[in-house]
C-alpha cells in the first residue's frame, strides 16, 4: 500500500476539518496527502513520504522506533531473507526455541523477588525483540520456500 492511500484511509474515519485546524494546515493540503501526487498533480509531500525520506538520508532507525513507541509499539527490523543454501529447518527451529528459552529465563528471573527492576524490564525487552526478529526470519524463510534444499542437505549429511 502506497503512503497516500494509507493516509486516505485515515482520513476516511477522521474529522478531516479537525485534523487540519489541529496540524495548523489548510483543509486542502490535508486531503492533497491522500492523493497520489504523479496522478492528482498536488506537488504536496505527505508527512509519510517525508518521514520516510528522513530515514532513509539518515539511515537511523530511532526515527522509526520513536514513532512506534508513540503508537504504543515497538520497531524491529525484519531479517534480511534471501535463497541461501544449507539453511535448515531444524537449527533454524532450534534458534528460536533457545531464544524463547532465553526469554523465559529472564522473566523467571525478573519475577523471583516479586518485583521487577528497569534493567529487569530492558532485558525481557531485549530477548523478547530477538525472539521477534528469530521468528520473522523463520517466517520469511518459510514464505520465500528458501528451505527446498532441506532434503538436499538432510541425506548428504547422513552419508
Amino acid at each position: 500500500m502506497e503512503s497516500h492511500e494509507v493516509i486516505r484511509q485515515a482520513l476516511d474515519k477522521a474529522h478531516v476539518k479537525e485534523i487540519a485546524a489541529q496540524m495548523g494546515v489548510s483543509l486542502s493540503l490535508v486531503y492533497k496527502w491522500g492523493q497520489r501526487d504523479e496522478e492528482e498533480g498536488s506537488g504536496a509531500s505527505n508527512p509519510l513520504d517525508r518521514v520516510k525520506q528522513l530515514y532513509e538520508l539518515t539511515g537511523n532507525d530511532h526515527l522509526i522506533q520513536w514513532l512506534c513507541q508513540q503508537a504504543g509499539g515497538v520497531f524491529v527490523r525484519n531479517p534480511p531473507t534471501g535463497k541461501a543454501p544449507g539453511r535448515e529447518v531444524m537449527p533454524a527451529t532450534q534458534e528460536i526455541v533457545q531464544q524463547f528459552a532465553g526469554l523465559l529465563a529472564a522473566i523467571s528471573h525478573a519475577a523471583a523477588d516479586n518485583t521487577i527492576s528497569p534493567d529487569e524490564s530492558e532485558k525481557i525487552r531485549h530477548e523478547w525483540d530477538e525472539l521477534k526478529r528469530l521468528t520473522e526470519r523463520f517466517v520469511k524463510w518459510c514464505e520465500a520456500g528458501d528451505f527446498k534444499h532441506l532434503a538436499e542437505d538432510l541425506r548428504r549429511n547422513h552419508h
